[in-house]
């Protein structure tokens, strides 16, 4: 039994697997958050460039 859980402990198959997790994970919240900190400035950029467009003749 005591084998089986000192295994348990030091098996390190996957262990890389879930660090990518974890960094993909803390990628794509910051991100996000930055998304969200600059969504006023895309938004405004692209209504910008919409008017520009419009406002071309023909």
């Amino acid at each position: 039994m005591a084998e089986i859980i000192r295994k348990l402990l030091t098996e390190e198959q996957g262990q890389g697997t879930t660090e990518y997790g974890l960094i993909l994970g803390i990628i794509s919240i910051a991100v996000i958050g930055l998304l969200g900190a600059l969504s006023t400035t895309i938004i405004e950029m692209f209504q910008k460039a919409l008017t520009d467009l419009q406002s071309r003749p023909d």
